[in-house]
């Protein structure tokens, strides 16, 4: 395979009013089984947010993306999903949520490092 490898990959997205569908991209989870790797990126444009809805709880917001970050980490930083491997918290972390964020679909690449690959994703889908 050219010395590339199948990775998966979600977005983070924050709708501050589910009723109205209104969302914005916050960041991108990546996973590759063949490298064991689990990792998340996050940038919120805390500005664009407060447009959708100017009483979004924008701290919050910010605690679940840490959330998010901690999670891929591991260790003491990923709570109880601290002894699973990198694709179970993967799942876990795009298992569908009603809350204001939320993972979208998960979509696949190549890559041969997953871990620019995440930095290339924030850069094209978030920032």
């Amino acid at each position: 395979m050219n010395g590339r490898d199948v990775f998966e990959y979600a977005l983070v997205r924050v709708v501050p009013r589910i009723e109205r569908g209104e969302m914005i991209n916050a960041g991108v989870l990546v996973y590759c089984r063949a490298q064991g790797y689990v990792g998340a990126r996050v940038h919120l444009d805390e500005e664009r947010l407060l447009c959708l809805d100017p009483d979004v709880d924008v701290a919050g917001v910010r605690a679940a993306l840490r959330g998010y970050q901690g999670i891929c980490a591991g260790g003491e930083r990923a709570g109880q999903a601290a002894g699973e491997d990198a694709g179970r918290r993967f799942r876990w972390l795009t298992a569908p949520r009603s809350t204001i964020v939320q993972p979208g679909p998960i979509h696949t690449g190549l890559t041969a490092d997953p871990d620019k690959e995440a930095d290339r994703l924030l850069a094209l889908l978030v920032r």
